[in-house]
């Protein structure tokens, strides 16, 4: 055999938990440190304990927060796009149609389907110039910004639990 070829052995080398509990083994290192034990170990004791050794849990909460945060922001972006006080403007329609809903008094969105709800359909086309067209238009623009028009149906998550329960029964 060749000489100096093997590890020094330490008989009674050192081990040190990060709990505090301490034992000897036999090892090629004089001391040795852990981060788990029989002592410490969830397996164990029955306790739930993260040991992050490379930041892996730091990086999860993290992009946890920011995943609730783009959630909040995407709601907050969704109730102003329903807001009561979005002009007609914001709405994208054609400006001739625009004009014509300024000239009848409809200056905001919540004039529009208040108007809706008392006449209907033919409360729009009731103002000269305004055909099925732009109706169509009309209404498409308020469902895209969030609006239940009248004669819609709720979306499902917002039906009444009596109506859901009823669906599901039949």
């Amino acid at each position: 055999m060749k000489p100096d070829l093997h590890p020094e052995w330490y008989p009674a080398a050192e081990v040190t938990c990060a709990c505090g509990n301490a034992w000897t083994v036999g090892a090629t290192v004089s001391e040795i440190h852990t981060d788990v034990c029989s002592n410490c170990h969830p397996f164990y004791t029955g306790e739930q304990r993260i040991v992050d050794t490379e930041g892996q849990v730091d990086r999860f909460m993290r992009r946890l927060r920011a995943r609730e945060s783009a959630l909040r922001d995407a709601e907050n972006r969704k109730d102003a796009k329903t807001s009561p006080d979005v002009a007609i403007e914001a709405l994208g329609l054609s400006a001739r149609l625009e004009k014509l809903l300024a000239g009848a008094g409809l200056i905001t969105t919540v004039d529009l389907v208040s108007l809706l709800e008392e006449k209907g359909d033919d409360g729009l086309t009731e103002i000269k110039g305004v055909g099925l067209k732009a109706l169509a238009d009309t209404k498409r623009s308020l469902r895209t910004i969030g609006y239940v028009l009248p004669g819609d149906e709720p979306p499902a998550d917002e039906a009444e639990p009596e109506v859901a329960e009823a669906a599901q029964a039949a």
